[in-house]
């Protein structure tokens, strides 16, 4: 038995495949450094308090439900199938899927599916269970464990699946029929680690560092320069978190403005401010943003 201290040690849980890479790189951008050679599933972190496990995904959502880690990213899809009782902390809305049903395109009839009974091949039982039910369809389920897409036509009539772009659907020859969700890779902790303040507010610190990168990445820091008889105007078209901060510069009736602006909105503000009266406008990129 481990000898090892849990009551101070937040043991955090990080899946390996598909999402580790971005885990990783956004804990990186917390200032939280994962060290791990290609095969150690016991990285090392920068902070002391924290305990790291690399885990396959759903295992990361057993080990929440067990209260043998306290912390882990998981992707929302695998605790619904899981209907593990865990605490969301923070959608990170890193690696986006959708969990689709879908069939063989010529199955398809009108937008109809045969009026008999279907075989449905999937990895998401429970889900699928609910699926079946809300369609009040009269189907039989078939679990696979991994290259669902191979199923249809001779093994199966539909799939349930998650699917990033649906390339891998159309390769198959399928057509999506349903959407049955949306999933992201999310930030859980443990029932069991809440019961402890102190483990409660590091998990808690920990999931606001994380939004405060996801924060930065949505987001630039815009600094401009403006007269003083047309900081209205540019202002009116300035969007912000809550306001810009404004100052005055060494010459009089001049001012500078900063302030963070949505990323994906920067293509039609920096035209408006300009019109506006805006000058000297730069933009840079924040690492972090706590509002």
């Amino acid at each position: 038995m481990s000898t090892e201290d849990h009551s101070s040690t937040l043991r955090l849980a990080i899946p390996k495949g598909r999402m580790y890479d971005a885990i990783v790189r956004l804990l990186g951008d917390a200032g939280i450094e994962i060290r791990a050679s290609e095969r150690d599933y016991r990285p090392t972190v920068s902070l002391d308090f924290i305990n790291a496990k690399i885990l396959k995904p759903r295992n990361v959502i057993g080990m929440l439900q067990a209260g043998s880690r306290d912390i882990g990213f998981a992707g929302c899809d695998w605790v619904a199938e899981s209907q593990a009782d865990l605490v969301e902390l923070l959608d990170t809305g890193l690696n986006p899927v959708r969990l689709v049903a879908a069939a063989p395109t010529f199955l398809i009839q009108n937008g109809q599916l045969p009026s008999r009974r279907l075989v449905i091949a999937t990895e998401y039982t429970r889900l699928a269970e609910q699926w079946i039910a809300a369609r009040g369809l009269d189907a039989t389920i078939v679990t696979t464990f991994g290259a669902t897409e191979v199923f249809p036509p001779e093994d199966a009539d539909i799939i349930i699946d998650n699917s990033a772009t649906g390339a891998t659907l159309r390769a198959n020859g399928l057509t999506v029929i349903d959407e049955v969700m949306r999933s992201t890779t999310r930030l859980y902790a443990s029932r069991h680690c809440l019961q402890s303040a102190q483990q409660a507010q590091r998990a808690a610190d920990l999931a606001m560092l994380l939004k405060s990168v996801l924060e930065a990445r949505s987001r630039v820091m815009l600094d401009l320069n403006v007269a003083q008889d047309r900081l209205h105007q540019v202002l009116a078209c300035l969007p912000s978190m809550r306001q810009p901060t404004i100052s005055s510069l060494s010459e009089d009736g001049w001012y500078a403005i900063r302030a963070a602006v949505p990323r994906a909105e920067l293509a039609r503000v920096i035209p408006q401010l300009k019109a506006a009266g805006a000058c000297d406008i730069v933009t840079t990129r924040p690492e972090k943003i706590v509002p």
